[in-house]
Order: C-alpha cells, then sequence, then structure tokens
C-alpha cells in the first residue's frame, strides 16, 4: 500500500533478540501495507489479539490502499460518483488539510500525479526528462478539492490522491487505539519504521527506539544506528531520501517531492524523525520537514509544543550534522 521510505527503528532491528521476557506480554509480526510489522502488548487477560489486530489492518487497508481498486482512495482516484467516504479516510482527509496549512503547503495529498510520474507512486512511471511538471503542477492543491457530505469535490476529474506520507502513521494509531480499548495500557505497536508505544516495554522500562544514519542504501542491508531514545507515551515517525531513490543517467532522483515545485527535493536535510502525540500526525509532518529543509522546520518544531524532531543533515563541508529540539535531548540515551 504504502511506498514511503522504511526507516526501521532500533526496536525492529532488535526485536527477534529482545522477544518479551514475561509471561503476559504477547509478541505479534507479520507483513501488511508492503513493509512488516511489529507488535508487543502486556495482555495478561486476554491473550492473543493477532487474528483481531490482522482484521483491523485489512479494514483499515480498503480504505487507504492505492493499490486496491476498490479501496475507497482508489474509487475516489477514479472519479466513482457511488463511493462513500469512510471514516478513515475522512480523518486522513481532515487531518491532511490542517497540515498543509501548518506547513504551507509542503505536506499535500494531491501529490499523486507528479509522485507517479516521477516513479514512486502507483502508475505512470515516466522518464525524468519526459515529465509535464508545469502541467501536473495544475492538478496539485488542497485548494482544489473538497469534502462535502461525504464526498470529495475537485476542482479537476485529473486530482488524484497519495495517503503514503500519513496512511501508515495513521494505521499505527489505529492499532494503538485497538489495543486501548481493549484494556491494554503497554504496548508498542511498529509498522514499516513508524512506531507509537505506550506504558512500560516487556523489559519493564521505557522503550527504547533507534534513528538511522542517513546511509545512501535501496537494499536496506547498511543500517547503523545514529542514536537510540527512551520513548514512554508518543510516536516517532521518519522520513529521508537515503532509502527510496533511483540513479538515472547518473543522476539521484528520490522520493521526496516538492509540492509546489514539482521536483525531488536537494537539500541539505537528510532525515527527519518526528515525535508527537500520534503517529499520523509525526508520520506527515516528517515528510513536510524534508520538503521544507532545516531552517524551516526547525521554526515549526520550536513553535509548536506538540512536536519533536531529530534531524540529520551535512553542514558545507559535507559532514552530518544532528538538531534535536530540547525534549529530545533529554531522550538520548548515552
Amino acid at each position: 500500500m504504502i511506498k514511503r521510505i522504511q526507516l526501521l527503528l532500533l526496536a525492529s532491528l532488535l526485536l527477534f533478540a529482545c522477544q518479551p521476557t514475561k509471561n503476559d506480554y504477547q509478541f505479534n509480526e507479520g507483513y501488511i501495507w508492503g513493509t512488516i510489522y511489529h507488535i508487543i502488548y502486556d495482555n495478561s487477560k486476554g491473550g492473543d489479539l493477532h487474528d483481531e489486530i490482522k482484521a483491523k489492518m485489512n479494514e483499515f487497508d480498503l480504505s487507504l490502499s492505492t493499490y486496491k481498486p476498490n479501496s475507497t482512495i482508489s474509487r475516489v482516484n477514479n472519479n466513482d460518483s457511488t463511493v462513500v467516504l469512510d471514516p478513515y479516510f475522512k480523518t486522513v482527509f481532515n487531518r491532511s488539510i490542517e497540515i498543509s496549512k501548518a506547513t504551507n503547503g509542503a505536506f499535500d495529498m494531491t501529490i499523486a500525479p507528479l509522485v507517479n510520474a516521477w516513479g514512486f507512486g502507483f502508475k505512470n512511471k515516466l522518464d525524468p526528462e519526459d515529465i509535464p511538471v508545469d502541467s501536473l503542477l495544475q492538478i496539485i492543491g488542497f485548494n482544489k478539492v473538497r469534502m462535502i457530505n461525504d464526498k470529495i469535490i475537485k476542482n479537476d476529474p485529473r486530482i488524484m490522491f497519495d495517503a503514503s506520507a500519513i496512511a501508515k502513521g495513521y494505521g499505527v494509531d489505529v492499532i494503538a487505539n485497538f489495543l486501548e480499548n481493549k484494556g491494554i495500557s503497554n504496548y508498542m505497536v511498529e509498522i514499516g519504521g513508524e512506531i507509537r508505544v505506550k506504558g512500560v516495554s516487556n523489559k519493564n522500562r521505557s522503550w527504547r527506539v533507534g534513528i538511522d544514519k542517513p546511509i545512501d542504501d535501496a537494499t536496506l542491508q547498511k543500517r547503523e544506528i545514529q542514536d537510540v531514545l527512551s520513548l514512554v507515551d508518543g510516536a516517532m515517525a521518519t522520513s529521508g531520501n537515503y532509502r527510496q531513490f533511483y540513479i538515472k543517467n547518473g543522476k539521484k532522483y528520490a522520493h521526496t517531492i516538492d509540492p509546489k515545485l514539482g521536483y525531488p527535493i536537494q537539500h541539505s536535510l537528510l532525515s527527519a524523525s518526528v515525535i508527537a502525540p500520534d503517529c499520523m500526525t509525526a508520520d506527515a509532518y516528517a515528510t513536510a520537514f524534508m520538503v521544507l529543509g532545516l531552517e524551516k522546520s526547525v521554526t515549526i518544531v520550536e513553535n509548536d509544543p506538540n512536536l519533536n524532531a531529530y534531524f540529520i543533515y551535512t553542514d558545507e563541508e559535507g559532514k552530518y550534522q544532528t538538531y534535536s529540539s530540547d525534549k529530545i535531548k533529554e531522550m538520548i540515551l548515552k
């Protein structure tokens, strides 16, 4: 479903080595939305909930997967006049508009035509030299769509949505909320590197999550940890351009597309890890920050008490540097 960068956190790297040491913690894993998930939760009374979790994931997939022709988002993209928007789609749509406004359009779900053209979406990859960027920009922008009576109204039928930069994070929230509704207060939900935790881990301590070094590697074989954070209650998502990219005629094309310029971004910010109360917010802001670059992103973080961020960037000499908001500095394990 979701073709975003999969920056797996330390939790997912070490899960097999750190399986539950308490009998009342359940450990579930599997494959969903084109990626791997790991879930640990304290459910001493209710037992294993894996079947219910998988059913919830599949239900979610039928809303926001652009790879399922009968999903809500696919039917909206195909201008199916009979589709009625489900709660998942409406939640993502409304939150996306809020974050788009807060980031001056750096986050925008209507970017699908550009993402597809550049080869990171669900169809119609073009040669970079043949991409009609100016024409595609005419059908990009949340100001060209609106939701009325459970229907999406488009200014142009060619407008399409890509939820890949927010749906995986929201999917993490859906499963976390499912666990909480079951009365579970200690859990970790990690799907493709996006994570949300609450309470204490199976090691009877805060949850440990790691941030990857931004090493170019589309094969996902060269992972090194930059820092490890101690996380108790909250969510974290990471975006970057060193996992999902391709080389064409000696030039690197990364998957993060600027919705205003229409081209893959190229600047000093290599990765953005965002901590927020929910993973949907963290996921969307991580992508928006990759579009905005370091300085504008720092300004947003420092003016929003609900956001914390860890940025890795290159200085003028090409060396790795990091920025951490104050709360994250306190989370880093030495």
